[in-house]
């Protein structure tokens, strides 16, 4: 009904059965009598530790994962494909299998992640690709690569989607912006001096008789198992049990996040009902969309920039650690412009006007590599490109998070989202010929950006808006009638109190 009609009060039955959309809240409130000042600096304080014991673990697991999937492409330049005889389609082969498997399985790591515990799932999937990066320095051919690929790809799955995911169940949907910013800004730090690392390591090249390309995959492999053991401790679980907080303080974040209108922190019993709203919700479609349009582009910088500064002119090949130095700017400042757009969107509560300014921020920058032939062009082109790329990222996560409400169901959509998005890896695999200009490449990022990234932001904008739209004139109210406090909380985010972030 329109909102003049619309009645005041929904009726005494639906009054009754709404909670919001969390689970109900039994315990006292740990804040009774204080003030509202005192409430928000104790606000301040949980927050900043949350930050402290959350983050800094988490990012440094992703910095290891991105070091791992990427560092193919240093071990190719330092003779892995003339020890293991492979054709060039033989090497796209071995990226193309990695994002195969990694697409495949990331919508079932959330369900995985929130029925084992992330601080049980999380470090299980880092000692399994932890061991396939170290067989990757011991095979022996290229059909034991492939293998190990694949399983690495099926490992990894885990991390990137159930990471967003678990910090999506401690943050309100304005903070989590940033803090998803912040995770994945490591990936750009992995870029700036993974090559850095692997130029080190290859020095090893003969001891113990294996190749320095070798080095590289048993070492990172073996840090990461390191790591792995030592995350049995560091990585935390959910707030309702998490055992850094006192019980005030788990109650302090349950009830932010109530506020916030958000119900993924607590337990929640698997439901195929959740899997069906996942694959029936529209929403889930058009994020994957938007999701397509920095993700090619993103494995393709991450694969090939290293190839692209080599053959500037103003750059000799030869020099491998100038080569590496010169591809850490275009990260670096990546790294910032994604963190300070991520505090921005956060801050105004917007999501899609920022993605479809940084696809022109990125398509400006590719058009430069198309368009000249000048190597200080083409890099500042690189600089554009990459600032695209990576701030867009961690935004699209956190409009899909923002928007899906429901434990599992949640869970089950950024899987979705975040696996397509991965599987347009296979495109960047075989783009890049044609150097030094790598046009098909450059031209097929500017069309994913363009169509995709910003095309498909201003799409899931006007459904958002239209959606909220009839939420506030009370024409979905229907829905609430007759149905018993379970069942409303199990609406998600298709109960008509739920507004959308654009």
């Amino acid at each position: 009904m329109p909102s003049s009609s619309r009645t005041n009060n929904i009726s005494a039955t639906a009054a009754e059965n709404m909670t919001s959309l969390s689970a109900v809240i039994v315990r006292p409130d740990p804040d009774a009598g204080l003030s509202e000042f005192e409430r928000a600096a104790l606000d301040r304080k949980l927050v900043r530790r949350l930050d402290l014991v959350l983050l800094p673990w988490l990012c440094f697991l992703y910095l290891l994962a991105f070091l791992d999937r990427t560092n193919i492409g240093n071990a190719k330049i330092d003779n892995m494909t003339n020890d293991i005889i492979m054709s060039n389609l033989g090497y796209s082969a071995t990226l193309m299998i990695f994002f195969v498997a990694y697409s495949a399985f990331e919508p079932v790591a959330n369900v995985l992640l929130k029925r084992m515990r992330p601080s049980i799932f999380l470090p299980l999937i880092m000692v399994g690709w932890g061991g396939c990066m170290t067989a990757m320095g011991l095979v022996k051919n290229w059909s034991g690569l492939m293998a190990a690929r694949f399983f690495l790809g099926v490992f990894e799955s885990g991390l990137f989607p159930g990471v967003n995911y678990f910090i999506s169940c401690w943050y309100r949907r304005d903070e989590f912006a940033l803090r998803a910013a912040l995770f994945f800004s490591f990936a750009a730090l992995a870029g700036s001096f993974g090559g850095l690392l692997a130029a080190a390591i290859s020095t090893m090249d003969g001891i113990g008789g294996f190749a320095g390309w070798r080095w590289i995959f048993i070492l990172e492999g073996a840090l990461t198992i390191v790591v792995a053991i030592a995350s049995f401790w560091m990585v935390q679980d959910f707030p309702d049990t998490a055992e850094f907080l006192s019980e005030a303080d788990q109650e302090r974040v349950l009830r932010r996040l109530n506020r916030d209108k958000q119900s993924s922190a607590h337990h929640e019993n698997f439901k195929m009902l959740y899997v069906w709203q996942a694959l029936k919700d529209t929403k889930t479609y058009l994020a994957m969309v938007v999701y397509m349009g920095p993700m090619m582009p993103l494995y393709s910088l991450s694969l090939f920039l290293p190839t692209i500064i080599s053959n500037l002119s103003f750059t000799d090949p030869s020099q491998i650690i100038k080569n590496q130095l010169l591809s850490v700017p275009p990260y670096a400042v990546a790294a910032l412009v994604t963190t300070v757009v991520s505090v921005f969107s956060d801050r105004h509560r917007k999501r899609g006007i920022y993605n479809m300014a940084l696809a022109c921020v990125g398509i400006f920058g590719f058009i430069l590599l198309v368009a000249s032939s000048n190597p200080i062009v083409q890099y500042l082109g690189a600089c554009f490109g990459a600032v695209g790329i990576y701030a867009s990222i961690p935004l699209t996560i956190a409009w899909v998070a923002n928007n899906t409400e429901g434990s599992y169901k949640r869970g089950i959509v950024l899987g979705l989202v975040i696996g397509w998005g991965n599987l347009n890896g296979l495109v960047s695999c075989n783009l890049w010929f044609g150097a030094p200009r790598f046009l098909a490449g450059h031209i097929t990022v500017i069309a994913y950006m363009a169509l995709f990234l910003g095309g498909g932001s201003y799409i899931l904008c006007r459904y958002l808006y239209f959606q909220n739209l009839d939420r506030k004139q009370g024409l979905l109210d229907h829905r609430l009638t007759g149905l018993t406090k379970a069942e409303i909380g199990d609406l998600g985010d298709a109960n008509p109190e739920f507004l959308y972030t654009l």
